[in-house]
């Protein structure tokens, strides 16, 4: 249903009635009065028989075309009409920008809450990556991994090197010499740092989720699987919280956009002549209608005597 429509609804419900009646007592307002009497209401009516009287009294023309609404509000004297007219306005008005102040603050919520989860995904995805780079005291797994690899290549290089020298000086000198005691002492001090690091290239810890405390991480795969999964994760919250800024924005404007308002462009006016009732024509029904009962009365009487 458009507003003109629910405005017109409006204008001719009870509400409209109930508070017109209570802001200048209606019973007052249209009471009977001279030659008016037979058009006035009649005081202590139920709200129902009032909205009839309202309906009689007030009329609204809707033109669909031009979207242009009339309001001809009838009275005793033009100071009243004026009143009735101006207030079924400024209710109307209000009316109006209660519709559109909430729709658009229903349509600013939807979008306002969607920021906010949005918001709060990313905060969470934020401070998954934070732990997990605290814990395992790696900025970028893929590219510590990469110079883990380097580190355990080039001691394995040295390794191979050093136990090429110990092979031949173990031809030219015994077992027992100095040099020969240095290399192997050099040899096994490299095997055992290769070893860490292969054991520090494959385990770490993490924090889980909820917790503080570290649990043991799996090989390098596990660990640049679940890095990844944080910053997939990361980089989908981001994407959305920008979606939803976005469309925040958009509603925004939309909802500005439209807003509806009632533009009065003819104020109520007071009326110079009246217009109602017409004592002409009402006279003349009423002679009529005496004539028409005095002639049926005649009729009546002079049958009745010509069968007597």
């Amino acid at each position: 249903m458009s507003d003109s429509y629910v405005l017109l609804d409006f204008i001719m419900s009870d509400q409209m009635v109930q508070a017109a009646d209570d802001a200048f007592d209606l019973d007052t307002v249209f009471a009977p009065r001279g030659m008016d009497y037979f058009y006035g209401i009649r005081s202590g009516l139920p709200i129902e028989e009032k909205l009839k009287y309202w309906r009689s009294m007030v009329r609204v023309d809707f033109d669909h075309a031009s979207g242009i609404m009339n309001l001809t509000v009838n009275a005793f004297t033009p100071e009243d009409s004026q009143k009735v007219a101006g207030f079924i306005i400024q209710k109307s008005e209000r009316l109006i920008n209660d519709l559109s102040l909430t729709g658009r603050n229903e349509m600013l919520k939807v979008a306002e809450a969607e920021v906010k989860t949005s918001e709060t995904r990313l905060s969470e995805a934020r401070d998954a990556l934070r732990s997990y780079r605290d814990v395992s005291q790696e900025a970028d797994p893929i590219e510590g991994a990469k110079l883990a690899m380097q580190i355990v290549s080039s001691l394995e290089g040295q390794l191979v090197q050093l136990q090429t020298e110990y092979s031949t000086a173990l031809t030219q000198m015994g077992p027992d010499t100095p040099r020969v005691r240095v290399m192997r002492s050099q040899i096994d001090s490299l095997k055992k740092q290769i070893d860490q690091e292969k054991q520090r290239l494959g385990s770490g810890t993490v924090a889980k989720q909820g917790r503080t405390a570290d649990a043991a991480l799996p090989g390098v795969a596990g660990r640049l699987q679940q890095y990844d999964k944080l910053e997939t994760q990361r980089e989908f919250a981001e994407r959305a919280y920008t979606s939803s800024l976005a469309a925040l924005e958009k509603a925004r404007i939309e909802a500005n956009a439209k807003q509806r308002f009632l533009a009065v462009f003819i104020n109520p006016t007071l009326s110079e002549l009246a217009q109602y009732p017409h004592r002409f024509f009402n006279s003349m029904l009423i002679f009529l209608a005496a004539l028409l009962i005095w002639s049926v009365g005649v009729m009546g009487y002079y049958n009745i005597r010509d069968r007597n």
